[in-house]
């Protein structure tokens, strides 16, 4: 039988060593070291594994994104560019958006709104003019259907009849006007609900200055005085911009 040819490393060896060393060399550094090898490509297992994986990753996010636009596209138009429904009437009332809260109902924070407002009237009325050659005649022709469009938010009325006289004489700053009432503020920090129907209003617009304090003898000719009939202002302030007044006597007074 013949023998196995010696390893071309051991025989490399035995040329420089004496064949104990050359043979423990052999044995240490190259019989026994471990031989590390790199994978030319990988694992067929392991790739068809990470592709499963990416493809029920894509599934899972496809699936979420599709859930997330119907409840955000039910309409079919982007949530991003779709206005916002406004609220109806009845879910203002119930938020209370109109409400006048407690910390409001004071008379000094309607003050400079009541200013305001006899500025504005001065304007509409032109009593800004008077004696300026552009004087203009201040009778009922004129005055009534100019007040009657006017905006009365921030005018101090005056309840001068009423169908209720516990109403009588109230007197504030109007802080709402709405179809068929007057919110005032009166002096005592109080808000007061005035019902347009079967009342009249004193309205007082001061040629200079301002109306919040009571009218004494000599200001008489410092102030237009003007009543309005409640059951002809049963329009909202808007509305009554755009609507045109005629000279008529109610029947009912």
């Amino acid at each position: 039988m013949a023998t196995q040819p010696p390893h071309p490393a051991l025989a490399l060896l035995s040329q420089a060593h004496d064949p104990s060393t050359a043979s423990q060399i052999f044995s240490d550094s190259i019989k026994h070291r471990p031989l590390l090898l790199r994978p030319s490509s990988p694992d067929p297992t392991s790739a068809t594994n990470a592709r499963s994986a990416r493809r029920s990753a894509r599934r899972k996010r496809s699936l979420e994104a599709y859930h997330a636009f119907k409840k955000t596209h039910k309409s079919g138009r982007s949530s991003l560019t779709r206005k916002p429904r406004p609220l109806s009437a009845k879910a203002k009332r119930q938020l209370g958006v109109h409400d006048i809260g407690e910390g409001e109902k004071k008379w000094g924070l309607y003050t400079e709104l009541h200013q305001l407002w006899c500025g504005y009237m001065r304007e509409v009325l032109a009593l800004d003019d008077e004696g300026k050659g552009g004087q203009r005649k201040l009778g009922p022709d004129f005055v009534g259907p100019m007040v009657a469009s006017a905006d009365f938010h921030g005018a101090v009325v005056r309840v001068v009849r009423s169908g209720c006289v516990g109403r009588v004489g109230i007197r504030g700053i109007v802080v709402k006007d709405t179809k068929f009432i007057f919110e005032v503020v009166t002096k005592g920090d109080k808000l007061k609900v005035l019902p347009k129907e079967g009342t009249v209003f004193r309205v007082e617009v001061p040629r200079s200055g301002d109306a919040l304090g009571e009218m004494v003898e000599g200001q008489r000719e410092e102030r237009l005085v003007v009543e309005v009939y409640g059951e002809q202002f049963m329009t909202s302030a808007p509305d009554r911009a755009n609507k045109k007044f005629k000279m008529h006597i109610d029947p009912g007074l």
